[in-house]
């Protein structure tokens, strides 16, 4: 990529009494453009940084992931929410940084006046922490999600995926079997395959305490997420990394959870699969993958083909 491609500033904001430093990556003047057309130039991109990173994420992928999109005529924003890198305050779980998203949108239209709509980009608990800021406050200024490896943890969750991704694979290994018949399978193994199968297949957390108290708890962040993306009237992105647990229990769980599965149903995402990919895409190639993915999808939406160019 072309240093001239892009410039950068950075950007103070206030979010509830506290400063949030971030960075603008935005096209060089003169640099190649995604598009002249109206439908780009209005078209901004917020990065929700989860955590615990700041704004540049592992490896260096959001400031990679940011100049890329510059470069291809995106203005875009990656930031520190509260307590985190550079940015004030008390650090907040990725349930309760709407004020810091709301914030950031506001401040990133502020800095580029021609910008009328943002997408927001997110990986893991940043996907999530996007979705549910919809869920509770639907924002029209929000026109697209990007979302890469989206968080949906829970103790089922992440039973379910080390019994088909791991313990099925172990199961049909003949070694496995001698190993337990011979007694060499220690017992505090045996007691995990045990505990996952018990998670695996039973029952999502919260239905006892709702059955025995009569209250409805607040439903579980999973489940928002769902009801946020079935209401989200924009067009999706969802990127899912082959190498990943993260990625394999979102899959798993949007297949079997009902909520889920309207969700999806009722609007389908563009699906990328990232062959190879890591949780945090660490390797150059499946960097690119994803900065390839990100910026073909929202040159679409913008109305125009995407432009390659050199890294």
């Amino acid at each position: 990529m072309s240093d001239a491609a892009f410039a950068e500033d950075t950007l103070a904001f206030d979010c509830a009494g506290d400063r949030l430093l971030g960075i603008v990556s935005c096209p060089a003047p003169g640099a190649n453009a995604l598009a002249t057309g109206s439908a780009a130039q209005d078209l901004g991109v917020v990065i929700v940084v989860g955590g615990p990173q700041y704004r540049a994420g592992s490896h260096r992928g959001f400031v990679l992931l940011a100049r890329h999109l510059a470069s291809l005529g995106l203005t875009v924003l990656r930031f520190d929410v509260r307590g985190m890198g550079d940015s004030e305050g008390a650090l907040h779980d990725f349930q309760a940084v709407d004020a810091d998203v709301d914030a950031a949108i506001a401040a990133l239209l502020r800095h580029s006046p021609q910008l009328r709509r943002v997408a927001l980009w997110g990986l893991c608990d940043g996907a999530s922490a996007a979705l549910l800021y919809l869920q509770r406050q639907p924002d029209p200024r929000v026109a697209a999600l990007c979302l890469l490896n989206p968080w949906v943890r829970s103790a089922e969750t992440l039973a379910k995926t080390h019994v088909k991704h791991y313990y099925r694979q172990r199961l049909q290994q003949p070694e496995f079997w001698r190993k337990l018949f011979s007694g060499q399978v220690a017992g505090k193994a045996l007691a995990g395959l045990l505990s996952n199968l018990r998670l695996a297949f039973s029952r999502p957390t919260g239905h006892a305490e709702a059955a025995s108290t009569g209250i409805e708890p607040q439903a579980p962040f999973p489940r928002r997420m769902a009801e946020a993306y079935a209401a989200f009237g924009g067009p999706s992105l969802l990127m899912l990394s082959e190498r990943d647990h993260t990625a394999q229990e979102f899959t798993e769980h949007s297949r079997t959870d009902a909520t889920w599965q309207l969700a999806l149903a009722r609007r389908p995402p563009q699906r990328v699969l990232l062959a190879g990919a890591d949780h945090t895409c660490s390797q150059p190639t499946t960097q690119q993958a994803m900065e390839a993915a990100t910026g073909q999808f929202l040159a679409a939406l913008a109305g125009a083909p995407p432009t390659t160019l050199a890294r």
